[in-house]
């Protein structure tokens, strides 16, 4: 085994189940902290910091858009250059191996995919795309970026706090002619992040997906997660409503927790990869 700890009762017991069916698994921040993008909350589910902008704050106001726009033009290549970690890479191996029945992350990073996971059902979008909410263009964002930086060469090299979701605190004084991007096709101002924000509901798309996965699903791991997104606690409560197992591997206070049959608190990033071992070698 390539991670030298005594695996603790519960992770032998999620070995023994993994190992007679495929399990579903949904994943939160706390599988990317380690791959160096910042959580919305500590290991207590405490949120850090200002709450997020909402969709509504976004959507009804020029000026929230700009400072949205500011923080991310700062934030995002941080979000841009994080790699898959030991975790992510080991949920890519379960999947290969017919080890997992899906993936559902509620991640906007796209670093499940870039591991090598494929039909990754993502519950809250993707950052590395922009939708144009006038016309549905869908644009890359490092299109945007680039149009950004050039726009507003005066913020290159400014330091910020870097915060979840390639997010920034950025000082006001900075946003003082900071150019917002444009659709290129229908020239609107609303252009924003393809994720789902604050206030806005999950699209139907996900939602679906995900309630299907759970129907078939034999059990559920939780990968670093609080999941006090109802997004995701309703899944949790779906399959322990069913009947079916519900495990966890994650740091700290769930709010799933009255509805768990095992826990693990543990780094994933450490016991995903001693699981797969485990179940590739039993």
């Amino acid at each position: 085994m390539p991670y030298d700890f005594d695996p603790p009762a519960a992770l032998l017991e999620l070995c023994r189940l993994m190992a007679r069916r495929p399990l579903l698994v949904l994943t939160g921040a706390g599988i990317s902290t380690p791959s160096g993008i910042p959580a919305y909350r500590d290991k207590d589910g405490v949120r850090h910091g200002r709450a997020p902008m909402t969709y509504q704050e976004f959507t009804a106001s020029s000026a929230a858009r700009k400072r949205y726009w500011a923080r991310s033009m700062i934030g995002w290549p941080r979000m841009r250059e994080a790699r898959p970690n030991a975790a992510h890479r080991a949920l890519a191996r379960l999947a290969a191996g017919r080890r997992i029945a899906g993936l559902i992350t509620q991640n906007v990073d796209g670093l499940h995919q870039e591991a090598g996971s494929e039909e990754v059902i993502e519950l809250h979008g993707n950052l590395h795309r922009v939708r144009c909410l006038d016309c549905g263009k869908r644009l890359w964002r490092s299109e945007i970026q680039a149009e950004l930086e050039e726009k507003n060469a005066y913020l290159r090299g400014v330091e910020a706090i870097l915060a979840p979701d390639g997010d920034a605190r950025l000082a006001e004084a900075h946003l003082e002619g900071f150019r917002i991007p444009w659709c290129p096709c229908c020239g609107s101002d609303l252009l924003k992040p393809d994720v789902v924000f604050y206030g806005e509901g999950v699209p139907a798309e996900q939602t679906e997906a995900a309630s299907r996965s759970i129907e078939r699903a034999p059990a559920l791991l939780v990968v670093g997660s609080t999941v006090m997104t109802y997004s995701s606690f309703r899944l949790c409560r779906s399959i322990a409503e069913r009947g079916r197992p519900l495990a966890a591997i994650n740091q700290g206070a769930m709010r799933a927790e009255g509805l768990l049959n095992l826990k693990i608190e543990r780094p994933c990033e450490q016991v995903l990869p001693w699981l797969t071992e485990w179940l590739e070698n039993a």
